[in-house]
Formats: C-alpha cells, structure tokens, sequence
C-alpha cells in the first residue's frame, strides 16, 4: 500500500463547509429497535469534530441487505432517531440500499450523493472492503478523507500486521476455513504462533487423518491445509474437542442429546462443536505469553450455552493478557461484548471481513479511493 491517505486535518477549513461522512450506522434490530448502538457511538468523534469546526454534515449508511429498493423492514429512521439523540446537527440519508446504484458503483448515484457537498469523509470501517459508490465514488470528485474511527483500524491493523510486538499469535475461528485461507497464510508470513479452532479446525484436522464424524468439513481444502502443515507452518490445532452425538439438537438444549469432551477423533454421527478444555488451556498458556494477539472467529458454537466454554475461555485469556490485543470484528466481537469483556481488549474491530481483509492484502477499496482524492498528496 502506498500513497498518501488524507485525514481529517487535511480537509482544510471546514467552517460553512457541506460534509459528507459515510458511516457504518450497520447496527443489529430487534423489529424497530436498536439492539446494540456501538456503531453509532463509535462514528461520534469524527461527526462531533467536523460541527465543532463550523461544517454542515450529512451522514449516510446502509443498514441491512434490502434489494435494491425501498423495504421498511431496513429503514434507517431507528438510527436517525438516536443520532438526533447523540448529535442532534447531523442529518442521515435514508438506507444507501434502497438505491440499486449503491452496490453496482453507479455514477450517476455517485453524483446524486455529492451534488452540493464540498468535502468528503470515509469512516464506515466495516464497509471499505466493498467498492461501492458511497465508499470510492465521492473521493473522485471531492476533497476527501478518512475519520477518526477508519484512521484508529487502519492505524492497529496495519501495524499489527508490518511491525507487531513479539511474540505474536493469531488466533482464527468460525466456520468455514476457504473463507479465511488467505488470511491463514498472510498471518503465517508474520506470526510466531498460528491457533485454529471453530468449525474451520475439522479440514485440517481431517488433513491429518483424524475422523470428524459430522463436524464442519470442506473436502476440497484438505489438500491445502495438508500443505500448510507439511509446510512447518507454526499452527497449533486442538487436541481435545466437546462434540454432540446424533440424538442432539444445535442451539436447542432442552431437545436433550448427549455431549461429551472427546480426543481428537469425532466418532460416526457425532459433531465437533467446541474446543475441549485442555485445548482451552493450551491455547490460554500461549495468549499470556504473547505479546501480540489477533482473534478473529470463535472456538466453537458459542450462541450455545453447552459450547461456550472455548470461545469464553480465550476471551478471558484475551482479557487477561499484558498483549496487545485487537479482536477482528463480527462473531468474536459479539463473544466479547456477551462475556462483558469488550473494555478489557486493547482494540475491538468494527469491520469483521474488512479487517481479515485488510490483514490479507494489506489494503482496502475505500483506501486506495481516499489516494486518489484531489487533495491526496
């Protein structure tokens, strides 16, 4: 990555200035109400420092997946009525979505977002992965810049990633391992220490012989978690597992169902839903030793209060540790936040695949638009 992103203080005099700042107002809704408003909250200091200079600011976001068109299961009026709230001088568009230009890159929806706004700013982190108009559109034609919560990811991320503190440990979970294979082997380029677990653990578990049962498995993988283990590549895989037999339920306890701490070999029927305790234990050992520490996916099926212990077990090592430490955004996020830890992470992502993306190629959409904005230099 290479070139000159400007920030706020490079817009220049703002006083009477029309701003236009792209957030992230992407907040989970229970019907009309907002469940979790960190997004909002976490946009505030770049809204507040642009009022506080005398500019005229109007935010824009998108909020869901509607399709294109106007659906009022995705209206943004919940977020505006707390933003009236929290900064009563900022006015909200409607859902960027509702617009079938916002996800193709239109021009002229482009156009339509900057007619008569002097300045842009990006601070919607957790879109800047996605080269959409409101995201690499404005900076083509405004003076633009990133905000306040963009510059801290960016900041965090990319230091993590070109100069961390040693010893540094990734961790990686969640689901599917081709989603994050990528960003397995960015984070060997620069890791001491490499721990997988969640449901992406099982290929390569499988990649080293041992039986799954019916746990999480991509076939078509194995080959390349084989490599990356006959590499020497430093990955460290549990040695223990808490699996549910066939009579079970997922997510439904009460449906009764046997669960058990298992070895490494998931028997016929049987799937493979946490780490098991010594893994936990192993893997905590090698957080509090880490002077760098990267989570991004949980241990196991923790929305599950019979395969929470994993993931809970390495937030609190999380927590615990003198590290530095950056959790990735998306379900570790939430795991944080439910285990009342998030205040104990030195960095809590706003931006799940736009920080495994970031960490992967060293560079986003949204940024290399903000180098070329006419005030870039």
């Amino acid at each position: 990555m290479t070139g000159h992103i400007p920030r706020l203080e490079d817009l220049g005099d703002v006083d009477g200035k029309r701003v236009l700042v792209r957030a992230d107002f992407n907040v989970p809704l229970d019907g009309g109400t907002i469940t979790d408003d960190l997004r909002v909250r976490a946009a505030l200091p770049t809204l507040r420092w642009l009022i506080d200079r005398g500019a005229i600011v109007t935010a824009c976001s998108h909020l869901g997946r509607p399709k294109g068109e106007p659906d009022p299961r995705y209206s943004i009026q919940p977020v505006r009525h707390l933003l009236a709230q929290l900064a009563p001088d900022v006015q909200l568009l409607e859902n960027l979505r509702f617009n079938p230009g916002e996800t193709t890159n239109d021009p002229a929806f482009v156009r339509d977002l900057i007619a008569g706004e002097d300045l842009y700013v990006n601070d919607a982190f957790g879109a800047s992965h996605r080269a959409h108009a409101s995201i690499v559109g404005p900076p083509q034609f405004v003076p633009s810049a990133m905000g306040r919560l963009l510059e801290r990811e960016v900041d965090v991320l990319l230091g993590v990633r070109n100069a961390p503190k040693r010893p540094f440990v990734g961790i990686l979970g969640g689901a599917k391992v081709g989603d994050k294979l990528g960003v397995i082997e960015a984070l060997l380029e620069v890791c001491d220490t490499l721990i997988v677990g969640g449901g992406m653990c099982y290929t390569f578990l499988a990649a080293q012989g041992h039986s799954i049962g019916d746990s999480l498995f991509q076939p078509e993988y194995v080959d390349r978690c084989k490599a990356l283990l006959e590499s020497g590549a430093p990955i460290r895989l549990p040695h223990d597992l808490t699996a549910m037999g066939p009579d079970g339920t997922l997510f439904d306890p009460a449906a009764g169902g046997d669960v058990r701490q298992i070895g490494v070999d998931v028997p016929d029927g049987w799937q493979g839903l946490d780490i098991g305790p010594g893994t936990a234990a192993e893997f905590t050992d090698i957080i509090l030793e880490a002077r760098t520490v990267l989570w991004n996916g949980p241990m196991g099926a923790f929305e599950d209060p019979r395969f929470v212990a994993g993931t809970k077990t390495v937030a609190q090592a999380m927590a615990d540790s003198k590290a530095f430490t950056i959790v990735g955004g998306g379900d570790s996020a939430a795991a944080v936040a439910q285990f009342g830890l998030a205040g104990d992470i030195d960095h809590v992502s706003t931006g799940g695949g736009a920080s495994l993306e970031l960490i992967e190629q060293g560079d986003l959409p949204g940024l290399d638009a903000l180098r070329g904005a006419p005030n870039a230099t």
